[in-house]
């Protein structure tokens, strides 16, 4: 990075590091929305089910006497899980908007340091 003044070096690191925060946040939204998915799925087969049903707990399964109980809790899950999507969108897009900018204020002082002087 010869020729490039330490402003512009911080904010091509700021970039970087804006970069894998956004990859991160996005990885994390797609793994809770397959989790919601899932989720959901369980939720709609237990409200079909009219057989016993079994819970994981750890590596056992455990019969549930409660399905009303164990539906409630799973929906609870679910709610949990919308929340917690929202709040990894609102900082993705924030993320989204820092990188856009930084990538413009980089594109700018890079036009600027290459023009012939």
């Amino acid at each position: 990075m010869n020729g490039i003044s330490p402003q512009l070096q911080n904010q091509i690191t700021q970039y970087q590091q804006t970069q894998q925060q956004l990859q991160a946040v996005s990885t994390q939204k797609v793994q809770m929305e397959a989790q919601k998915r899932e989720m959901t799925k369980t939720s709609e087969e237990l409200a079909k089910s009219t057989g016993d049903v079994y819970k994981n707990v750890g590596s056992l399964l455990i019969k549930v006497d409660d399905k009303e109980a164990l539906k409630a809790e799973i929906d609870d899950s679910i709610e949990t899980m919308e929340i917690r999507i929202k709040g990894l969108e609102k900082q993705e897009k924030s993320l989204r908007e820092k990188y856009d900018s930084l990538q413009n204020t980089i594109n700018q002082a890079m036009g600027q340091s290459s023009a012939p002087q």
